[in-house]
């Protein structure tokens, strides 16, 4: 019967709070459906920039589920993938064939390679069996297509451009979680409401938190950077320095943002409740997973999201060698998140004391 009493209890206490009640059996649903989301977006075909190629090698590129589009006389290849949004770029002079893979997406990247070769030496195939072409002493085969890369190399795992992310995740995740519970249980044990009482202004108490939780945000920061690059080898192509200014931002961020969800939760379980809606979407619309080949309104979704930009800004550092005018732009986008979150932690303190 005791046992039956507490189960009661326990359950009444469940049934009484909406919230937990929502979080617990909407959550996940909403979870499950960003991921089936995600997970089921359309398959973008890779786009390929070609130069003097014959119409016949075109239309089997085409076949091979390849976006190709053509061009005369390209002297910077590197420029030409970069400003047409390029995926790779096929040079072909007489029996010299060079590819040059953008690598931004390994996966991506090996396999354009793949089809790029298949289709090569096929069309040689058919030259041969055609009798054109027969005599020659270096056929048109993948063997002879020499490959580059604009970012990182053939070794070049999907590990390599996931790890920047995972750095960043991580600082985001850890302060936000720190400093939301932490002012959550300055509410919880009265001592919020004992500053309120006094002459403090509402700034005040903000800047305070923010600065002190931030020193050790930053402490907390640079072990993790100077950790994965140091112990873990992570790699890194541009400045260390960069890399820690990025996930300051970050961590100041998640800071501000966990103190202003710590105001709409009454205890520590109801804090954590917040990671299912708030964290896991951050990590899904990061660029883990092919944002190019999500709904439009998904894509949009992401562009909401501020370790989006973070993301964004450590990859390109870490992996393509981005300098901080490369970047500035997500962090300017970053900083004006933590504004909009600092802001509305100001009229947040206002269910507490009107000053």
């Amino acid at each position: 019967m005791r046992i039956i009493a507490l189960i009661k209890r326990i359950l009444l206490q469940i049934v009484r709070d909406k919230r937990t009640l929502a979080l617990l059996f909407i959550a996940p649903l909403l979870v499950l459906t960003l991921m089936n989301l995600v997970f089921n977006g359309e398959t973008v075909d890779p786009v390929l920039g070609i130069e003097n190629s014959s119409e016949q090698t075109i239309d089997m590129l085409k076949d091979a589920d390849i976006n190709v589009k053509e061009y005369n006389n390209v002297s910077d290849v590197e420029n030409a993938i970069h400003k047409n949004n390029l995926d790779g770029f096929l040079q072909i002079h007489d029996e010299d064939q060079r590819l040059t893979l953008l690598n931004d997406d390994p996966g991506v990247s090996k396999s354009l390679e793949m089809k790029v070769k298949s289709v090569l030496n096929k069309e040689v195939q058919l030259q041969m069996m055609s009798g054109k072409n027969a005599l020659k002493e270096k056929p048109n085969s993948q063997d002879s297509v020499e490959t580059s890369y604009v970012y990182g190399s053939s070794d070049t795992e999907f590990f390599d451009t996931f790890s920047p992310i995972l750095v960043g995740f991580f600082v985001f995740f850890f302060v936000f979680l720190i400093s939301g519970i932490g002012l959550l249980n300055e509410r919880t044990t009265g001592t919020l409401e004992r500053l309120l009482a006094t002459p403090i202004k509402r700034g005040e108490i903000i800047a305070a938190y923010l600065i002190g939780y931030g020193l050790l945000a930053l402490l907390q920061t640079i072990l993790v950077v100077v950790y994965s690059i140091n112990v873990l080898d992570l790699t890194i192509v541009g400045s260390v320095w960069n890399v820690i200014l990025i996930n300051v931002v970050v961590a100041l961020v998640a800071l501000s943002l966990g103190m202003l969800l710590s105001t709409f939760a009454s205890s520590e379980f109801q804090m954590v409740q917040f990671i299912p809606l708030v964290i896991v979407p951050q990590i899904f619309f990061s660029g883990i997973f092919s944002i190019d080949g999500m709904a439009g309104w998904l894509q949009f979704i992401a562009k909401l999201m501020p370790f989006y930009y973070a993301a964004d800004a450590l990859k390109g550092v870490m992996y393509k060698g981005f300098n901080f005018s490369d970047i500035s732009g997500d962090l300017y986008i970053l900083l004006a998140f933590a504004a909009v979150f600092i802001v509305l932690n100001l009229f947040a303190l206002k269910r507490y004391r009107k000053l």
